[in-house]
């Protein structure tokens, strides 16, 4: 298996270009109308078949995303954040409600992850357990969950079977993998262990799990830890843990939703990350990032050389993020904070935050690979929050 991990660094930062090839188009917010009207949908994922593709059951593609009331600061959604089951047609997007049944999940919250419909008809969900279920106040310490669930159908009704057993199957070692267990915290200020991405390997017929985790910074870094993506396996006695793919050498403490796209004969390692999670805050935009390699094990190189692959467009810093790019290249997202003047969102009053924020679904981009160098495409003409 793998040894040392790729290093995303300062040098590969100073190189970063905001051109056309890697900016995203200003987003029209009003004409991207809410999927849930009393909700907010973040974090979207289909279900995927085992070969890849998105699930299609009686004529419509299953989704998967998260979502909270609409209501109050919408960062405070993180703390009610439930797992929703969609479906999408020509027609557009159908609801088909909370994935799990109420304190069903081991945590007090449940956060990103994958889902995968199995030969049987079951469907493996992996997310991410946050919290423990019934404290009285939201705490941080996040585990990886797997809950095996039927397929249920009837008439246009579609359902997952609440009656899964919901079982942790991978946690952070202490040692590689920082814990992410802390009592206090907030997004952006805490360290990680979640955001589960199922990959099966082409190369070995082997399954395994991407997974969004914290390392311990080098001394002298002004900070305690920095982001990384772990890999675990697939063993016959469950999942094992292996050295981290990739590590935010002192350049960002926190990137989430790692997946990979095989293209061709190479890997696309994908991730995202907000700029507040930079360091010095601020120093790279909110975007998509990547790396590439012709194993899954590496050697990885930058994309672009930056690794920048999407970026919002400096008039709206923080229009869209959560970028998931799909096999056939597509890439979904969600709405998130249009520029509105005064503070940033994270900081603004409640009523301020809300009127920026848009919680649903995100026009679709498309993008062009080719070896180490990617291009935003125009706009799908068609595809979810099209």
């Amino acid at each position: 298996m793998n040894g040392e991990p790729a290093r995303w660094t300062r040098r590969h930062i100073a190189a970063l270009t905001g051109d056309a090839a890697t900016t995203a188009p200003v987003i029209g917010f009003a004409a991207s109308p809410r999927v849930l009207p009393h909700d907010d949908i973040w974090d979207l994922w289909p279900i995927q078949e085992e070969d890849g593709s998105t699930s299609v059951v009686r004529g419509r593609e299953l989704w998967m995303a998260l979502s909270a009331p609409a209501l109050g600061h919408p960062e405070e959604r993180h703390d009610h954040a439930r797992l929703r089951l969609l479906a999408r047609d020509g027609d557009g997007w159908t609801d088909l409600g909370h994935v799990f049944a109420d304190g069903a999940s081991p945590g007090s919250r449940e956060w990103s992850g994958s889902a995968i419909r199995r030969p049987d008809g079951t469907v493996s969900v992996y997310y991410t357990a946050a919290g423990r279920r019934g404290e009285e106040r939201p705490t941080f310490a996040q585990t990886v969950i797997e809950a095996r669930a039927r397929l249920v159908t009837d008439g246009d009704r579609i359902t997952l079977d609440q009656a899964a057993e919901h079982r942790e199957v991978l946690r952070w070692d202490g040692v590689t993998y920082l814990p992410a267990d802390e009592i206090e915290g907030g997004p952006g200020r805490i360290k990680a262990f979640r955001d589960p991405g199922w990959f099966r390997d082409p190369a070995d017929g082997r399954d395994y799990l991407l997974v969004a985790a914290s390392v311990a910074a080098p001394a002298g870094a002004g900070h305690a830890f920095m982001g990384a993506v772990a890999l675990a396996a697939a063993t016959p006695d469950g999942w094992a843990l292996r050295p981290p793919l990739l590590v935010a050498d002192g350049v960002n403490h926190e990137i989430e939703r790692p997946h990979i796209v095989v293209h061709g004969s190479s890997y696309y390692l994908f991730f995202v990350t907000q700029r507040h999670s930079f360091h010095p805050p601020g120093s790279a935009p909110t975007g998509l990032y990547g790396f590439v390699a012709p194993s899954l094990t590496g050697p990885y190189t930058p994309l672009n050389g930056s690794g920048l692959v999407l970026r919002n467009p400096p008039e709206e810093p923080d229009q869209a993020y959560a970028w998931l790019v799909l096999p056939d290249l597509q890439v979904v997202s969600f709405l998130n904070y249009r520029s509105v003047g005064g503070p940033d969102p994270w900081t603004a009053g409640p009523a301020e935050a809300r009127d920026a924020f848009g919680g649903t679904i995100a026009p679709v981009l498309e993008l062009s690979l080719r070896d180490a160098a990617t291009r935003v495409v125009v706009p799908a003409p068609a595809g979810p929050g099209r």
